[in-house]
């Protein structure tokens, strides 16, 4: 099986493929054992991220501050996470792999220690920022490690199980607070996740072996500088609008202000960024938009994420609000279409494989726009079963997408691209969560104020359908990229 990579058609330097572990057809014990390691760090992190939301209200309580105060647990997690991610592809080319991976569960570790000791509501959200730093490393660690260590004929396989970290983890979030918040106190909910953080520390510790080459690149402080105001002003921006403030008055003009901060400082970042590519120096290396199924997937996946997190805000508040149903029923509703996205995922992974994105991704977005027009037909009497069923197809449509678009994204990405590749899927993921859930969120509230919350839940839905229409399009651009083709013998 040759290692050439599609690269050199664009006349990219081919360097580092000399260093590419990925020719066995076969991946060693120490492999599996770095990937496995890899996924439950992942899947912890993950889970820490969504078993808050439902917390917020006991939170207020407990260290008697406001909603607007409290909802800084959450901001203030997805705004390190948007600052974080965009600097991992010069993270993980300067370190180790094992350093990497300590950075991050170290950090992950030592916030999750931090908040089950918190005394009061500052201490909680310096905890929860250090956690956000470690969990913002651990997803492109995870992807560039599998896309380094595993063959390509094997990489749907591999890249179907980071699925079930991806989406049973945020699926099963509100289920395990649920749970916790019946029986213990909030603290509980780091105290039970920090012996899990702790044995993935230890195993990594004990068996994770250094992959790939570190390269001396030099730092450019400024493009760090220009993360903060670039992708913290536009998530930041976002989630004020779509944090239920959308529908009093319009949008605060610090939300406005932030974002118009944020799409300037984007702009200087992408201008920097394209500068420094000439001296081969960028913090995050746009090339990789030279791959067309790259940026094809790239846009699919944004356009998931948007559905996708929509769904996960508007349907607890259906299910509340709407339906009457306390935390723990609601979460146990969502349940089964999270589980069925993730043991999926491995089964469509192996899918992919074999026949390539096309017939998955298209099945996948059609499911979507079906299942989101279905839900924006529900009213307040329609059988809890059947939204749970929809729930479950939304999934199952989701899981069609997400695998073959993380692995027909990345797998024609030169090696020296691969960290950058993934670091710039995650950062877009988390600008896609935090723009569909403010769109969203914000048309509830407005059209809630004026005609009632079914109204409001119905508009919000219709507008979700219309989005994964444009996945429908999207989808039916992917093609086999030439690294899945590779493993089939011949390009």
């Amino acid at each position: 099986m040759s290692t050439k990579v599609s690269s050199d058609a664009h006349g990219e330097p081919v360097q580092a493929v000399e260093a590419k572990p990925s020719a066995p057809a076969k991946m060693s014990r120490e492999s599996v054992t770095i990937i496995a390691t890899l996924l439950v760090a992942t899947f912890v992190v993950i889970l820490n991220e969504t078993i808050m939301n439902v917390a917020l209200q006991r939170l207020m309580v407990d260290l008697g501050v406001d909603a607007p105060t409290v909802q800084w647990l959450a901001t203030g997690f997805m705004l390190t996470m948007a600052v974080v991610i965009p600097t991992t592809g010069f993270i993980l080319q300067s370190l180790s792999t094992r350093a990497v991976f300590m950075l991050a569960m170290g950090l992950f570790t030592g916030g999750t220690a931090l908040a089950s000791v918190a005394p009061g509501f500052e201490v909680l959200l310096l905890a929860r920022i250090v956690q956000a730093g470690g969990t913002a490393i651990m997803l492109p660690l995870l992807m560039t490690t599998i896309l380094t260590l595993v063959p390509l004929a094997k990489r749907g396989a591999v890249m179907g199980n980071v699925s079930i970290a991806i989406s049973v983890a945020p699926a099963m979030g509100p289920t395990v607070s649920g749970l916790i918040l019946e029986h213990f106190t909030w603290r509980f909910m780091f105290v039970f996740v920090l012996p899990v953080a702790l044995a993935a520390l230890a195993i990594g510790a004990k068996y994770l072996t250094n992959i790939g080459e570190t390269e001396k690149t030099k730092l450019d402080f400024f493009s760090v500088l220009l993360t903060v105001p670039a992708f913290g002003g536009l998530v930041y921006g976002l989630s004020q609008i779509g944090g239920g403030h959308g529908g009093q008055g319009g949008p605060s003009p610090v939300a406005i202000g932030a974002l118009v901060v944020g799409v300037a400082s984007l702009a200087v970042f992408v201008l920097r960024q394209l500068r420094l590519q000439k001296a081969e120096a960028p913090l995050l290396d746009l090339r990789a938009f030279n791959f067309r199924m790259f940026t094809v997937s790239v846009l699919l996946m944004v356009v998931a994420m948007m559905a996708l997190f929509g769904g996960v805000i508007l349907l607890p508040l259906y299910l509340q609000e709407i339906r009457g149903l306390g935390s723990l029923e609601t979460g146990l509703a969502l349940l089964p279409g999270g589980l069925a996205m993730g043991l999926l995922g491995p089964f469509i992974g192996r899918l992919f494989d074999k026949v390539g994105p096309l017939p998955l991704t298209v099945t996948g977005s059609v499911l979507m726009v079906l299942s989101l027009w279905q839900f924006s037909m529900l009213d307040a009497g329609t059988p809890v079963w059947w939204i749970v069923s929809l729930h479950v197809v939304l999934s199952f449509g989701l899981a069609l997408l997400f695998t073959p678009a993380f692995t027909t994204g990345l797998n024609p990405l030169p090696p020296h691209l691969y960290s950058h590749g993934s670091a710039i899927m995650s950062t877009m993921q988390q600008v896609a969560g935090a723009a569909g859930t403010a769109l969203l969120v914000s048309i509830f509230a407005v059209v809630s104020a004026s005609s009632g919350l079914v109204a409001g839940m119905s508009a919000a839905f219709l507008t979700a359908t219309v989005i994964a229409v444009a996945a429908v399009v999207l989808s039916a651009m992917m093609r086999k990229t030439e690294g899945a083709a590779a493993g089939h013998g011949g390009h």
